[in-house]
């Protein structure tokens, strides 16, 4: 995902096509957005690159890049490029229906034409070398296309998988790169055996996290951590600055101590379940808004500390 802020670029789950089998552009999602209607994101309000933006000190809201009207100073201070249920797979885009790595990079050169447009080639050039690129990518490659669709068709195991998935990453990251982008903040995978939706199919009785699912979610962070390393001062990535998002660790650390951070509910969403059929009355007693995805308050949690890491790996 991408999408491009006054120092970022990042991708949230803004943009939604009429025949993703997934779409966050209904209630209850939304619920508790500034306009209190839903907008594409998954969450009852703002996600995590709304949360970075305000983090950085450059707005609240992120807004879709494929909005019928951005205006001039969002085109100056970020927008988002991502499709809500991505990845970098080539399948999984395909498999969900929703804008490929490929889309979002040409979705990326034609922002930096309107840029232009804007405030001029120059300034422009400078704008994005000094956006902070914000990149999340394997999730839904792990959590749906690897292990709900064609684990078996492909016959690749975990490691094998994970390992494309970074190359495929790394891909992704040169083609923004190549079109002028410098400073990538690049967010490993959350702890995807914990998730309500996995939990509900593999936790058993006690509703307990999917061991192999975290496994797997361990070892693409793990080999995304090394990567990303090797790519500082490479000679295919001369003057780009990389920072590791650890959303891993911690989103697990809300999830384990969620008690000390004010929640009551980690297992189960809030909505959007057979187990939350109905949408709870207080989205910030949870972790988990729906099946997948972190509530406001969990990102605002989990937030405080990777923006501070931000800040310092990209200085």
């Amino acid at each position: 995902m991408a999408c491009a802020l006054r120092g970022p670029i990042e991708t949230i789950s803004a943009h939604q096509t009429m025949t993703s089998p997934l779409p966050g552009n209904y209630w209850p999602y939304g619920w508790n957005f500034d306009s209190k209607i839903p907008t594409g994101r998954f969450g009852n309000g703002r996600v995590f690159s709304d949360v970075v933006a305000e983090g950085l000190g450059i707005k609240r809201i992120v807004p879709a890049y494929r909005k019928l009207y951005i205006a001039p100073s969002d085109l100056k201070t970020g927008v988002s490029f991502a499709s809500g249920g991505a990845g970098v797979d080539p399948v999984t885009s395909k498999l969900l229906r929703v804008l490929s790595p490929a889309d979002q990079v040409k979705d990326f050169k034609g922002y930096k034409r309107k840029l232009k447009g804007v405030v001029g080639r120059s300034k422009a050039k400078k704008i994005v070398a000094n956006s902070v690129i914000l990149v999340s990518e394997g999730n839904n490659d792990i959590g749906i296309t690897y292990a709900i669709h064609d684990a078996g068709m492909r016959l690749m195991t975990p490691k094998v998988y994970t390992s494309k998935l970074v190359g495929w990453n790394k891909k992704f990251i040169k083609d923004l790169y190549d079109h002028g982008a410098r400073k990538f903040a690049v967010m490993g995978v959350i702890p995807l055996g914990c998730l309500p939706m996995s939990r509900l199919i593999f936790g058993g009785f006690f509703v307990w996290c999917n061991f192999l699912a975290n496994t797997i979610s361990e070892d693409y962070n793990k080999k995304l951590k090394s990567g990303i390393k090797s790519w500082r001062g490479a000679s295919d990535f001369r003057g780009a600055r990389f920072v590791y998002v650890d959303m891993y660790n911690s989103l697990m650390d809300v999830i384990n101590n969620h008690r000390k951070y004010g929640f009551t509910h980690e297992k189960n969403g809030c909505c959007c379940m057979l187990t939350a059929i109905v949408p709870c009355s207080n989205p910030d007693k949870y972790v988990f808004y729906d099946f997948a995805h972190p509530s406001e308050k969990a990102y605002k949690t989990i937030a405080k500390k990777l923006v501070e890491d931000i800040k310092t790996g990209l200085a």
